[in-house]
C-alpha cells in the first residue's frame, strides 16, 4: 500500500486517493503521530469518527508557518528507511544537520537551503556531498551507514531503488545482478542483431524477467548524434559512443512513463572491470584514479538522461557497496586473466556461473553504435579521425 505525504492532506488535494496509509519518519513522529490507519474514499463526503480522529494527529502541522515545498530530484534515505517528502520537510524544520548522515542520490532546494548527495550522482548547483543554508549552516554530507558484507551491501543498496523505475539491462555480471535483485522491468537497446540485444534477451529469460529490446536505426543514430554532442560536458569518441547508447535507454524511459532508471554503472571502477587492469603493476592507484573520475561520468549520464525527463540510478555507487569493495585487496578484484572476482562470486549465487562470469564488452561497442559512429564519421569525408567529425558536428550545430 502505498505512503502519502503529508501534504496530501491539506485541503487542495480534496483527498483523491481512494485507499492510502499514512506513514512518518519514525525518528521524528511521537507514537501518537504513527497513523497505519487505512482511509476510505472521499472522506469530506463521507465521513466517519475514526477517520477525523486520526485526521487529528496531522492538524498541528497545518497550525505551523508556511514553508515552501522543497525542490528534489532524486531520493534520500538515513539509517536505511526512505524519506518521504514529508519527512524532508520536517527534518527541513527542525534538524537540517541530520541530512548530513543522508544516503541516496539526490539534489534539493528548500528552506533556504540545498544538498547533493555524498558522490553526486544527482547534478545540482552546490558541490557534491554539501550542504548549505542561509542562515550559515554548512557541512559535509557523509552517509551514516552500517559496514555489511558485500553481498549484502549490494542486495541492501538495490532494495532502497527498486520501488520504481526500469533497470538498463546488456547481460553483462554487472546490470545482470542488479537486474534479478530489482525485479523490475528490463530495457535493452542496441542495433539489429547486436551482441547486447542477444545477451540481455538470455539473460532475460534465463531469469525470468521482463524485458523490452529496443532495435536502434542507423538514422536514429545519425538523428541524436547532434543532440548529443550538444548536451555532454566532455565530447570525445568515447564518451560520445557512451552517451548515445544511453540517449535510447533515457528516450525509452522516459517514452513509457518512467522516471528512474537502475544501472550497473561504477562496477568496473570498484571491482576492476577493464581490460587494461590485467597489465597494469598499479593496480591500486588506477582503481582509486578511475572511481575518481566516475563523478564526470555521472555528469555525462545525467546530462542524457535530463533530455527525457529521466535519471540514472546507481546502486553500485551506494556507501555501503563502496566501503564493502575498498575492504577487498585489489589483488582479490583481478586474479590472473579474471576481472570483477568480488562481485562475480557474489553474482554465482544468485544470477548462476554462467552468467556471472560471462565476460562482454562495453555498451558502446556491444550495442553497435560504436560501429555506426565510426560508418557515419567515414560518409562524411572523415576517414581517420571521430574526433574531427565530433568536432565538426560541435561547430556547426552549436557554434562551439
Amino acid at each position: 500500500m502505498p505512503a502519502l505525504n503529508i501534504f496530501d492532506f491539506f485541503p487542495a488535494t480534496r483527498y483523491r486517493s481512494t485507499h492510502f496509509s499514512i506513514q512518518f519518519y519514525p525518528s521524528y513522529a511521537s507514537k501518537k503521530m504513527r497513523i497505519k490507519k487505512v482511509m476510505s474514499h472521499n472522506l469530506r463526503k463521507r465521513g466517519a469518527p475514526a477517520n477525523a480522529r486520526a485526521l487529528e494527529g496531522v492538524q498541528s502541522y497545518n497550525d505551523e508557518p508556511p514553508m515552501n515545498e522543497p525542490e528534489m530530484t532524486g531520493w534520500i534515505e538515513l539509517d536505511g528507511v526512505r524519506l518521504t517528502r514529508a519527512d524532508i520537510r520536517m527534518i527541513l524544520r527542525d534538524r537540517p544537520t541530520d541530512f548530513l548522515r543522508c544516503g541516496g542520490e539526490f539534489f534539493f532546494v528548500g528552506n533556504g537551503c540545498r544538498a547533493r548527495d555524498h558522490f553526486g550522482v544527482m547534478q545540482g548547483n552546490c558541490p557534491k556531498g554539501t550542504l548549505t543554508c542561509e542562515s550559515g549552516m554548512s557541512g559535509k554530507i557523509i552517509p551514516d551507514v552500517t559496514d555489511l558484507p558485500l553481498e549484502e551491501a549490494i542486495i541492501t543498496a538495490v532494495r532502497l531503488r527498486s520501488d520504481e523505475g526500469v533497470t538498463a539491462l546488456s547481460g553483462g555480471v554487472d546490470s545482470t545482478l542488479v537486474a534479478y535483485l530489482a525485479g523490475r522491468e528490463c530495457v535493452a537497446v542496441g542495433m539489429q542483431g547486436s551482441h547486447d540485444l542477444r545477451q540481455a534477451q538470455h539473460a532475460a529469460g534465463a531469469l525470468n524477467l521482463s524485458c523490452s529490446l529496443v532495435e536502434i536505426t542507423r538514422s536514429e543514430i545519425a538523428d541524436a548524434l547532434p543532440v548529443v554532442i550538444g548536451t555532454i560536458p566532455k565530447k570525445d569518441p568515447v564518451n560520445t559512443g557512451i552517451a548515445l547508447t544511453l540517449y535510447f535507454i533515457t528516450r525509452w524511459a522516459g517514452e513509457h512513463g518512467f522516471c528512474r532508471i537502475i544501472t550497473g554503472q561504477a562496477a568496473d571502477e570498484l571491482f576492476g572491470g577493464y581490460l587494461r587492469y590485467l597489465n597494469t603493476t598499479t593496480l591500486e592507484e588506477d582503481l582509486a584514479r578511475d572511481f575518481a573520475a566516475l563523478e564526470q561520468q555521472a555528469e555525462r549520464d545525467q546530462s542524457v538522461a535530463a533530455l527525457h525527463g529521466t535519471y540514472f540510478s546507481m546502486p553500485y555507487l551506494d556507501m555501503r557497496v563502496v566501503r564493502a569493495a575498498r575492504r577487498i585487496p585489489a589483488s582479490e578484484k583481478v586474479q590472473g586473466k579474471l576481472r570483477k572476482v568480488p562481485l562475480r562470486t557474489v553474482a554465482e549465487r544468485h544470477i548462476g556461473p554462467e552468467l556471472a562470469w560471462y565476460e562482454k564488452k562495453a555498451m558502446q561497442y556491444g550495442s553497435g553504435v560504436w560501429k555506426e559512429l565510426c560508418s557515419l564519421a567515414r560518409k562524411k569525408g572523415y576517414k581517420r579521425s571521430v574526433q574531427d567529425y565530433i568536432d565538426h558536428i560541435s561547430r556547426v550545430e552549436h557554434g562551439h
